[in-house]
Order: structure tokens, then C-alpha cells, then sequence
């Protein structure tokens, strides 16, 4: 949802050329390769709640440094989606897809052997990192690999693995820490990881050539990256820190003043991180908010 593609399913476009080339049976093993991985990103979002206080007694830690075990990718994964599927664009969703997989193992792997938190926390980064890869490109992949006809049917069965993800999240690892230990919850990742890597390098279309004369808007990303981190650094630590304390108002003015520079930024440039002209689209703007409610009440009913 991340990536401004022209490929996206708000545009009237004819249907993807390869779809001569690409055997009907092979687009729904792309739906797995993207569904599994998608249901895996989201899960690592929620998985690690539960394990929380094993982590601060195994790392003899407290919980205001573990939070950031949280708290870290929550910031790298929001703030990086918009970039990567930008950089999906410009230089191939299916390169930036298998990168972010590659990252992601990795990192899941230190992230199960970290011997202090701050390892374990530098590692959730950089894990978070390869997650906004694989969230950024995954819509675009569908994009070009399923016909117009079936691409609800595809990015609906990607919704659905997301929300699958995150609400299996704290239930699974509570087991998975009960049966193993906490570490577990990172190692899942690995076999599941490296699945659905093969079957993203077997299954997922090459990418296309692309063109070079767009340019990186550099200057948005830094100051859509810096707004969004201050926005959830606040939300998320203001009932910690008090949300009166200068820390908090100072990163939620901070906020708004990026976010607002970031929108008159977009309407000027050349080659935008998002065109904002997408939200004049009735249908585009509604699943937005559609997207927006859902994670909205699914917080809720957690309560």
C-alpha cells in the first residue's frame, strides 16, 4: 500500500502484459509466497508482546528498556514503508521484496541469540527494516501478477493474512515460549522465512526494466521518516513519560510540523514518495479509511 506504482489497482489500466506468459497456476503460488510472507511481517508486530517479561528476566533487564523490543519496529517498520515501496518503483518490487527477506532472516536469527537487549533492539531494528521491504512491495506484486478481474480477490486475500497475523501474534507466542523459550519467537521465522524466499524466487515474475529518468525524492522521505517517528514516539511513550512532559509535546508539535511540510513537499516535486492526487479517488480514500477503522476497532476489542 506503501508503493505509488503506476501499476496500482486504482488505475484503469489494460491488464499486466505478462499475464500471456505467466500460467494461471503460478499467479496463486505468488499469492502464497506473498501471503505467507505478509502473515509473517505482521505477526513479528504482535508475537513478541507476550514474551516481554521472560525477555526482561532472561536479559536481567527492566521493562522500560525491553518496551523498545516493541517500540523499535513499530518506528522502523512505519516510518520506512512509503520509502521502500518507492524505491520498489523505481528499482523492481521483486528485487526489493527478496532483499527484505534476505534482511529479515538474518536479523531474525541474531534477534534469537541477541546476549543483551541492546542487541536484541538494534536487531528488531534491522528486522523491521527487512519487513517494511517485503509490506512495501507485496500489494505491487499482486498488482502486475493477477488480472484486473481478481485483484480484489488477491490484495483481499493479503488483508486477510495481515490481520491473521496480528492476531495470532500474542497467542502463539505465549505457546511458542511456554513450549520452548522466548527465544522461539524469532527462530519461527527461519524455516517459515526461507520457504517463502524459494517460493518467491521461483514463482514472482522478474522485474521489468526501469527507466532511470525518475529521481528519489530524497528530501520527502527524510521528512516523512522524521514526522512519522516523533508521531508514534509520542503516542507511544506518552503514557510513560506523561503526556504533558515537554519530551512528548516537543515530539508531537515536532510531528505536525513535519507531517504538514511533508504534504506541501509532495504537491511540488517532480517525482513525489505519494501522489496525493490518489485520495481524490472515492475509492481509493475509502479503503483507507476502511484500513484505518479496521486496525482501529481490532485495538479496541483487544482491550
Amino acid at each position: 500500500m506503501a508503493s505509488s506504482s503506476n501499476t496500482g489497482p486504482y488505475n484503469n489500466e489494460p491488464r499486466a502484459s505478462n499475464q500471456n506468459t505467466f500460467g494461471a497456476t503460478n499467479k496463486w503460488w505468488v499469492l502464497a509466497a506473498i501471503g505467507i510472507g505478509t502473515f509473517m511481517s505482521a505477526l513479528d508486530g504482535s508475537v513478541v508482546n507476550t514474551t516481554l517479561p521472560l525477555i526482561t528476566r532472561s536479559l536481567r533487564s527492566d521493562i522500560a528498556s525491553i518496551e523498545w523490543v516493541v517500540t523499535i519496529y513499530l518506528l522502523v517498520l512505519s516510518g520506512l514503508l512509503l520509502s521502500f515501496g518507492r524505491f520498489g518503483d523505481m528499482r523492481g518490487h521483486k528485487t526489493v521484496y527478496i532483499s527484505g527477506f534476505i534482511i529479515f532472516i538474518l536479523s531474525s536469527t541474531i534477534c534469537g541469540i541477541a546476549p543483551s537487549v541492546i542487541i536484541l533492539v538494534v536487531f528488531r531494528g534491522i528486522q523491521a527494516l527487512g519487513a517494511a521491504m517485503i509490506q512495501a512491495n507485496s500489494p505491487a506484486i499482486l498488482t502486475k501478477t493477477f488480472p484486473s478481474e481478481q485483484r480484489g480477490q488477491a490484495l483481499g486475500m493479503q488483508a486477510t493474512m495481515t490481520y491473521l497475523g496480528l492476531t495470532v501474534g500474542p497467542s502463539l507466542g505465549g505457546w511458542l515460549a511456554d513450549q520452548f523459550t522466548w527465544r522461539a519467537v524469532f527462530y519461527i521465522n527461519v524455516p517459515i522465512g526461507l520457504l517463502t524466499l524459494w517460493l518467491s524466487r521461483r514463482y514472482i515474475p522478474q522485474d521489468s526494466e526501469k527507466k532511470s529518468s525518475e529521481s528519489f525524492d530524497l528530501i520527502g522521505a527524510l521528512v516523512f521518516i522524521t514526522g512519522l517517528v516523533a508521531l508514534l514516539f509520542g503516542l507511544n511513550q506518552g503514557h510513560a513519560l506523561g503526556w504533558t512532559s515537554g519530551i512528548i509535546l516537543g515530539s508531537l508539535g515536532l510531528a505536525s510540523v513535519l507531517i504538514t511540510a511533508f504534504v506541501l513537499i509532495e504537491r511540488r516535486v517532480a517525482n513525489p514518495m505519494l501522489d496525493l492526487s490518489l485520495f481524490l479517488s472515492r475509492q481509493f480514500s475509502a479503503a483507507v479509511s476502511s484500513a484505518i477503522f479496521g486496525y482501529h476497532f481490532r485495538k479496541v476489542l483487544r482491550r
